[in-house]
Parts: C-alpha cells; sequence; structure tokens
C-alpha cells in the first residue's frame, strides 16, 4: 500500500501535468466543447477552469505532502493540502477574472452603426458607391457606402447611417439634426 506521501506528492503530479496541458492549449474544457465550468455563455473565466482546478490538485498535493513531512496524520494533512488549494486555487480564479475583465471586443454590429454619423472619405455619386469614415471607441472605420436617395454627396460631408445593404451602408447627408460626430450614437 502507499504512504500518505506518495498519495499527496501523486496527486501533486497529476495536478501539475494537468497544469502544463492546460497552459500549452488552453482551457482544457473548452477544447472538449463542455460548459461545465459554469458559464452559461462560455465566454468568462469560471470557477471550474481547467487551469483553477489543476492549480487546485497541485497545492493539494504539495500542501499535503508538507503536512505528511511535519509528522500530521492523514486528516490534518488534507486539512493543509485543501486550505492551501483554495488559496492558490482562488488566486489563480481571480487573476483569471481579472484578465477576462481587461479583454476588449472588436466586433461591431450592424446595430451599432445605425444612426451614427461618419465623414465622406470617397465622394458618393448617384447609384454608386463611395466610402465612409467614422470611429468607435479607439477604433477607426471605413464603409462602402451609397446614397439613402441616389443624391450626390461631395467629400468632407457629414452623413448619417441609415441601414447596411449588404457590405456597404446607406446613408444621408446629415442637416445638423444634432449629432455627435464619430462618437455618439444618435
Amino acid at each position: 500500500m502507499p504512504s500518505l506521501l506518495t498519495i499527496f506528492l501523486a496527486i501533486g503530479g497529476l495536478g501539475f501535468l494537468f497544469l502544463l496541458i492546460s497552459l500549452l492549449i488552453g482551457d482544457l474544457f473548452d477544447l472538449l466543447g463542455s460548459q461545465i465550468d459554469g458559464n452559461l455563455d462560455g465566454h468568462d473565466f469560471g470557477l471550474l477552469d481547467s487551469r483553477v482546478i489543476s492549480v487546485f490538485l497541485t497545492a493539494f498535493g504539495g500542501f499535503g505532502a508538507i503536512g505528511t513531512i511535519w509528522g500530521f496524520g492523514a486528516l490534518i494533512s488534507s486539512g493543509f493540502g485543501l486550505m492551501g488549494g483554495a488559496v492558490f486555487g482562488a488566486i489563480v480564479f481571480y487573476f483569471g477574472k481579472l484578465l477576462y475583465s481587461q479583454q476588449a471586443t472588436s466586433s461591431i454590429t450592424p446595430e451599432d452603426l445605425i444612426g451614427r454619423t461618419a465623414k465622406v472619405t470617397v465622394a458618393i455619386m448617384p447609384n454608386q458607391l463611395g466610402q465612409v469614415t467614422f470611429t468607435i471607441g479607439e477604433e477607426r472605420i471605413e464603409k462602402l457606402a451609397r446614397s439613402s436617395d441616389n443624391s450626390h454627396i461631395e467629400v468632407g460631408t457629414t452623413v448619417r447611417i441609415d441601414e447596411f445593404a449588404g457590405d456597404s451602408v446607406l446613408v444621408r447627408a446629415d442637416k445638423g439634426e444634432g449629432f455627435l460626430l464619430f462618437t455618439e450614437k444618435a
């Protein structure tokens, strides 16, 4: 029968191996397509993330082994392991949450563009494409544009985005309706 120290070291070793695999290929549960980490949308760092679990197991095994080396029995050594695993697992969990909360998305939906104002950078001729430029946050966006009413719109004119039409936007000249150029949605 294996000794208590061997059991704790095996648990810690398995956790460390699991951690190395998770660090190399990412969250194993995401890789397997599982939603067991408690995040229904799948876009957050969960308590049951494979990296949190592997750090918990590694710390549990390590602190349990320390308790055994200090001469404590299975119950107290397991208590050391649980406390060490909980502390280190919590550190990884909260650090992961912090990192995920700092992420920004660059995906812009058509709904984000409707009602915004833009500047014409390539003249829009009747029934032809031109180009408009605007920013959302810190991101500068250029889109192909057509006039909503098939009118001619000169370079430098402020326009309002009315709708999407394929990969271009339909715009009309802004008549000074109080829109904040480039920043605010109407």
